[in-house]
């Protein structure tokens, strides 16, 4: 069953670019390469998870601290965790 979408302006010429650059064959693809997209990107709270809330928690945090400057370069977090497994390495 196909339907006649109307994207509007602004998006008809984004799928015309993409068709015309060669990054999908026609329209359809383009509109079903979008839908897709939605499937993998749906919001986190439609997904049925046992850990959701917790992760989303601990995503917060993460965020909140990084807003608050609470951060360790990772060069830094690298280079004790490689000193931390050489160490064990060699034991």
């Amino acid at each position: 069953m196909h339907a006649a979408v109307d994207l509007g302006d602004d998006l008809e010429r984004t799928v015309a670019r993409l068709v015309r650059e060669g990054r999908y064959a026609s329209r359809d693809d383009v509109l079903r390469a979008g839908v897709r997209a939605l499937e993998v990107t749906a919001d986190p709270v439609e997904i049925d998870g046992p850990d959701l809330g917790d992760d989303m928690e601990a995503v917060a945090e993460g965020l909140a601290d990084i807003e608050a400057g609470r951060v360790v370069p990772a060069e830094e977090v690298f280079a004790r965790l490689k000193a931390k497994y050489s160490a064990m390495a060699r034991r």
